[in-house]
This record gives C-alpha cells, sequence and structure tokens, in this order.
C-alpha cells in the first residue's frame, strides 16, 4: 500500500522492498542532519504489524524465538529472531508487549511467511496472531529533540531503550537504541498516520536518511546484510536479538555450537568506499579480495552518509584481514576497524 505521506510535496518515492513510502522530500543530506542534529519523523509505514493476544502469548513466542520472552515485562520491548531448524536466520521480529497483546513488526514483504508459521504452531496455545498491517503503521522519530516531539503528543520518552509508552489516543512508543543516540519507534492506527505526524510537528525525512543512520551504526538489516546461510553470531544479533541461556527453540544447537567454538564463519563490517564513482555498488554485489581476485563476501547496504561519504555494510569471511586489499567491482572498500565486529 503506498502510504498517504508519500504524496506529501517534494516526495521521491522509495524502490524494492521499500516501495510504498518516501526515499527523500527532497533533500537526503539536510535530512540525515536534521536526525542527527534536531528531529525528524521517517513514515516506515510499509514494514508489517502482527498481534498477538492471547494469554499464551509470552511463554509462545518464547518457545519460538531466539529471545527470552516468557517473563517479558508489560511495557517492555525487545528484538528476536525465527531461525532455520540448523540455525539460519528466517525472520526479524521487533516486540512490544503491553499487557494485553504482544505486537511484533517485521520487514516489509516478510509477514505472509512469518504468520503462516506463526498459525501452524498455535496447536492448544492461547494465542490468535493476526496480520493487523492494514490497520497499524509505524514511524520513527530520531534525533537529540525527539522528546519534545514525543510530548507534542501528551507522552514522555521512555528513560531505556526498548520500554514503551501508551499515546494518549491510541498506539504505542518504544524507545530503540538506535539508529543515532535518541530514536524511538511509535505504532499508531493507520487512518491517524498523518495526523500523528503534523501533531509532532517535526519534518519528514526518507528512508534514505534512516538507512544511512543505520547504516553508520552498524545494524543489520534482514534480507541486506543477510542471505540464505546467515547465522545470528554473523552480523552480531547477540544480545539485542538473541538470549544464550534461554530453552530449547528452532536453530538453537547452531546457536550454541557456534557461540562455543567462538567462530562464526562470517562478520559484519562497515566499509569506507573511495566514491570514485556515484553510483553504489547494489545490495549482493561481491566483494572481493583485490580488483580481479577471489570473493570473500558481499555488500549489503551502500549509502552516502552526509559526514562519512560513501559507506556499505559487508558480510566477510572471518579469515579477511582488517588491511586486506578489497574492492567492490571497480571501487576500492576498506573495513573501519573500530566499528567492525569483533
Amino acid at each position: 500500500m503506498t502510504s498517504p505521506l508519500s504524496l506529501r510535496p517534494g516526495a521521491v518515492l522509495a524502490e524494492g522492498v521499500d516501495a510504498g513510502v518516501a526515499a527523500h522530500y527532497g533533500d537526503p543530506f539536510r535530512e540525515q542532519r536534521r536526525l542527527t542534529e534536531d528531529v525528524g519523523v521517517v513514515d516506515r509505514s510499509n514494514r508489517g504489524v502482527i498481534a498477538v493476544p492471547g494469554a499464551d502469548r509470552l511463554a509462545w513466542l518464547h518457545s519460538l524465538t531466539s529471545q527470552h520472552l516468557s517473563a517479558l515485562p508489560a511495557g517492555h520491548g525487545t528484538e528476536a529472531l525465527v531461525l532455520s531448524p540448523h540455525g539460519h536466520v528466517e525472520h526479524h521480529l521487533l516486540v512490544g508487549d503491553d499487557g494485553g497483546t504482544t505486537w511484533l513488526d517485521v520487514e516489509p514483504g516478510t509477514i505472509g511467511d512469518l504468520l503462516g508459521y506463526l498459525q501452524k504452531m498455535v496447536f492448544f496455545m492461547r494465542v490468535e496472531p493476526a496480520d493487523v498491517s492494514a490497520d497499524w503503521a509505524v514511524l520513527s522519530v530520531i534525533g537529540p529533540k525527539t522528546g519534545e516531539a514525543l510530548a507534542q503528543l501528551g507522552v514522555a520518552l521512555p528513560a531505556e531503550p526498548y520500554r514503551l509508552a501508551s499515546l494518549p489516543d491510541g498506539g504505542l512508543v518504544r524507545r530503540m537504541p538506535w539508529p543515532g543516540e535518541v530514536a524511538a519507534d511509535l505504532l499508531v492506527p493507520r487512518d491517524a498516520l498523518e495526523a500523528t505526524v503534523d501533531r509532532l510537528g517535526a519534518p519528514l525525512a526518507g528512508t534514505w536518511a534512516y538507512e544511512a543512520l543505520r547504516v553508520a551504526d552498524r545494524r543489520p538489516r534482514l534480507g541486506f546484510e543477510t542471505d540464505h546461510r546467515t547465522i545470528v553470531q554473523e552480523p552480531e544479533w547477540i544480545p539485542t536479538a538473541v538470549h544464550l541461556e534461554k530453552g530449547c527453540y528452532r536453530g538453537q544447537e547452531t546457536v550454541a555450537r557456534v557461540h562455543n567454538l567462538g567462530r562464526p564463519p562470517r562478520r559484519l563490517v562497515l566499509l569506507h568506499l573511495d566514491g570514485v564513482s556515484e553510483e553504489l555498488p547494489a545490495q549482493g554485489t561481491p566483494i572481493t579480495a583485490g580488483r580481479d581476485g577471489r570473493a570473500v563476501g558481499f555488500v549489503g547496504t551502500a549509502v552516502r552518509h552526509h559526514e562519512l561519504g560513501h559507506i556499505a555494510l559487508g558480510l566477510v569471511k572471518r579469515s579477511t584481514p582488517d588491511d586486506a586489499d578489497l574492492w567492490i567491482g571497480e571501487t576500492k572498500a576498506a573495513v573501519d576497524p573500530a566499528l567492525e565486529t569483533a
């Protein structure tokens, strides 16, 4: 579905999985600076939203995901993964529980497969997972003045990451530890999307700005920094989305084995690109050791950052040295050792 916010003046539509929302509103670099220095609102209403009411919801989700959810207090959130039987990452979930319903928001285009899996696993549990994307939408408020913007809605910014607050007119606020130093995700009624943005009083920013901050923060995104072989240690989803001391769940054996051995086959790195070409490498482009050398990984998300220039996240073989002569096609790349995964 196309967001009404993408029809506002200056909007340029995003493509690919983010189609339906705005890539930017005329000046993506200015939008990035606003998200780091002031405050802006990013339309992420293309994300899927699943509501899981029912008395058994937390114990049930606990048994199906990588996260410890059985004792999640009301008013708290977290991140979680659904893994394949072999421990490969299939779904990434952002979670919030309001005391009566657990809310999951997920990557665009993934809700059908995820909901199908969840519904198959209900059995005799008192849960009713449902796709409510047509009724609920996600917004992200980002920047040092996020608290001031939320005050316009009559709600205070939660003090801790992943804590929730209720919006007076319905919906939730979940403080996020990324992107940037201050951020919050809002779950709002879809028919109140435009009114909520107007009440926040903060300018709109597009997905280009959001993705630039995400890449700079070295935060992986499902389907961009992952492939069909990705295990949780590679993009470093521990500890944000994986609890290493919880009970059995699908894929746990692989998580435990790699954790105990301490050697995942690949690692997530932040790459600085030489910027000679104005064209950014596409997701999935091979990263090679040497211009015509062997492939050592692939590009996830490449962006133009307002301070760092052309940067990208890549998943490379763990044996690849930090000072390796890396190339992405005709573009030279260098690992940022300050931000790489240990």
